[in-house]
């Protein structure tokens, strides 16, 4: 796999067990890579192996004044130095390619996996932690990823430079065999406590990046009730702690560098120190002397990758972990594995949860009295369940499961507006540019939902588009504009996609009225013959359904129009006209005189 070739189009099915299952996936993955990167990786490890080899011929000719192998032990350097330039520079390319290609796929399952469950995502997940997880711990991961064909050059390396040095020189050879496993093992015992160290920063700092996440989202209201102040001194004392747990991780991860430093040394004197002895008792020569010192030196560079893959593994495990726990996440059954063709639902829309039905082509209104219930029933009604495990109970569509329907045929079906919609940056034009039956044109969506004073507005702001509000550039997330203006966007863009059903939670809570009437008069003419489901609580809006449904303590307990409901329901007109308890009890007789009389009229 080469950069030029992503995206992948298939990132495969990731192994979500556990952190460092996913790893090995993750390495499996990408065998290809790690392969020409070992190569690449001996290739440079051997040509600096081989540079002992060449200086000792060398000294040895000097001694010996033989031209011969003096020119054979220039030869030994000149093809080393060459395996060198280009076993560095392919690895370091190799390499890089196996970070990216590696963090690449990651962010594509993740991107992947909020497609699939939505906005349901941050309900499961803190939004702080999905953004560390798509950022940070991507970069973590493609980290080991990529230092992985290192190590096991480097490792490989070693073992070949111990065998030769053993029979090159046996007298030495054996002091070095036996003397690397111990530079290579010494800091074992070191790194669990520097992986807990290291795994108390990161959690540290996933709280405070959760909390500046948090912080920003909601600086407008933080602003508004004064509120700067208090939440900058959290920050503060959250990045404080996570300085010190970094100075705390730090002195360990500086004592495993110093292990590795001190040890070699120690080594290369032991090394030093009994050569000396043999080459003057004549057992060796001087240029086998030179050779094995220079061998023993420079297996510090291999020995380096040691450390680097105890960090690498030490700081990508948590991010694999919590990555993992992101992908773990599905929806609450799996699919038929039939196509959207084979089985394309249409027809009534049906909770068996709480008995709701909506109608095929008719405009229904749902009322409940908490807010909070409204927005899991909006949840439930597009497939998108707050707690898989809570409940297996699918909504029906035209009889068909919604979750027994692949992902596509579903979200094509279905389509949910929360009551906070999210505006991307970028044009209006490209705003209104979503996946559609067709049958809408943008322009007639945006009447419907009554934004000529957001194309004005848009107009007057353009700069170099003649006034095309169209090619106007929205701010992320709409902040240029006010409440209303976005919610009526987002509505427009709902309208334009036009699905089989369509379901809006209090989709004008933020215009004034006799907007909110032109709106609900537009939803009404715009989706005739559509299924449409509003949830809201709006006499403006309810007045215009077809049918209007009350959802009481979960469940549907009574079914009309607004203005039946409104005469002989006291709890939907608890809910729609706000009446206190007191007040409830005093119109109870006289709904109960007006039934009465009813009764005898029939």
């Amino acid at each position: 796999m080469q950069i030029r070739d992503l995206p992948y189009a298939d990132p495969g099915v990731p192994d979500v067990r556990s952190g460092t299952r996913f790893l090995v996936w993750l390495g499996r993955n990408q065998l290809g890579g790690q392969l020409k990167a070992l190569a690449w990786g001996l290739l440079l490890q051997l040509g600096i192996a081989g540079l002992p080899l060449g200086v000792g011929v060398a000294v040895q000719a000097v001694v010996d004044r033989d031209g011969g192998r003096l020119a054979l032990g220039g030869g030994i350097l000149v093809v080393c130095g060459l395996a060198i330039a280009v076993g560095d520079t392919m690895l370091h390319r190799t390499a890089v390619t196996n970070w990216i290609t590696a963090a690449a796929r990651v962010q594509q399952l993740l991107s992947r996996k909020t497609a699939e469950l939505g906005s349901i995502l941050t309900r499961r997940v803190a939004a702080g932690e999905v953004v560390s997880v798509s950022t940070g711990d991507v970069e973590k991961i493609g980290w080991f990823v990529e230092a992985m064909s290192r190590f096991a050059a480097a490792a490989v390396s070693l073992v070949i430079v111990c065998v030769a040095l053993v029979v090159y020189q046996p007298a030495l050879g054996i002091v070095v065999a036996l003397g690397v496993p111990v530079l290579a093992l010494a800091v074992l015992p070191l790194l669990p406590r520097a992986t807990r160290r290291a795994d108390i920063q990161r959690e540290k700092a996933g709280k405070a990046t959760e909390l500046a996440s948090d912080t920003v989202a909601g600086l407008r209201v933080l602003r508004g009730i004064g509120g700067e102040e208090l939440f900058l001194g959290r920050y503060r004392a959250a990045s404080q702690e996570v300085r010190r747990a970094a100075v705390h991780s730090a002195r360990m991860w500086a004592l495993i560098a110093a292990i590795q430093v001190v040890l070699p040394g120690i080594l290369l004197i032991v090394v030093v120190a009994y050569g000396a002895r043999l080459a003057l008792d004549g057992r060796i020569t001087v240029g086998e002397l030179v050779t094995v010192y220079g061998a023993v030196a420079l297996t510090h560079h291999p020995m380096r990758n040691f450390e680097e893959i105890a960090m690498a593994y030490s700081f990508s495990r948590p991010s694999a972990k919590r990555a993992a726990r992101v992908l773990s996440l599905t929806r609450t059954t799996t699919t038929t594995g039939e196509t959207g063709e084979e089985r394309k639902a249409t027809g009534d829309l049906y909770d068996p949860l709480t008995g709701l039905l909506a109608p095929a082509g008719r405009f229904t209104a749902v009322v409940c009295g908490d807010p909070d219930v409204a927005g899991r029933l909006a949840d439930r009604l597009g497939g998108h369940p707050a707690e898989p495990d809570a409940d297996h109970t699918s909504v029906l569509l035209g009889g068909i499961p919604l979750d027994e329907l692949p992902l596509e045929s579903a979200r094509t079906a279905v389509l949910v507006q929360d009551k906070d919609p999210v505006l991307l940056s970028g044009t209006l034009r490209d705003l209104l540019d979503v996946p559609s039956s067709g049958a809408v044109r943008a322009e007639d969506a945006l009447a419907a939902a009554q934004c000529g004073d957001v194309l004005d507005a848009l107009a007057q702001a353009s700069v170099g588009t003649d006034g095309d509000p169209m090619r106007t550039r929205i701010t992320e997330r709409g902040r240029s504009l006010s409440g209303g203006q976005r919610q009526r966007l987002a509505l427009a863009r709902s309208l334009a996609t036009d699905p089989e059903v369509l379901v809006l939670d209090e989709p004008t809570s933020a215009v004034d009225s006799h907007t909110e009437s032109r709106v609900a008069e537009g939803i009404a003419r715009l989706r005739e013959g559509g299924t449409t489901v509003v949830l809201a609580s709006s006499p403006l809006l309810l007045d215009r359904a077809d049918r209007v449904v009350l959802v009481h303590e979960g469940q549907a307990v009574a079914v009309g129009t607004h203005r039946e409901l409104l005469a002989a329901e006291p709890r939907y007109r608890a809910v729609v006209t706000r009446e206190t308890d007191e007040e409830l009890a005093a119109s109870a007789p006289r709904v109960g005189e007006l039934e009465a009389l009813e009764g005898e009229s029939a």
